[in-house]
């Protein structure tokens, strides 16, 4: 299982705060662990400005993911 958070704007527009999905036969990537959470959410997040990580690292969404991760995606944050 992959085990995927979403926090902010992300969690009030995707309508949780977390999920477990399946990993897919073959493995997957951040980008690939996106889609299916919006599959199984149906909400579409690609194109809104998204940071990702996994197991609290920060990772481009071309990383693999592997079977026990936590991946969570965030909007960028500012501050001053």
């Amino acid at each position: 299982m992959i085990h995927v958070k979403f926090f902010a704007s992300v969690r009030e527009r995707i309508g949780i705060g977390e999920i477990s999905l399946p990993m897919p036969e073959g493995g997957a990537t951040v980008a690939d662990v996106l889609a299916l959470a919006e599959d199984e959410a149906g909400v579409v997040l690609q194109g809104a400005h998204l940071l990702a990580a996994v197991n609290l690292r920060h990772v481009p969404f071309s990383d693999v993911v592997r079977d026990g991760d936590e991946v969570a995606f965030f909007p960028p944050v500012t501050g001053g």
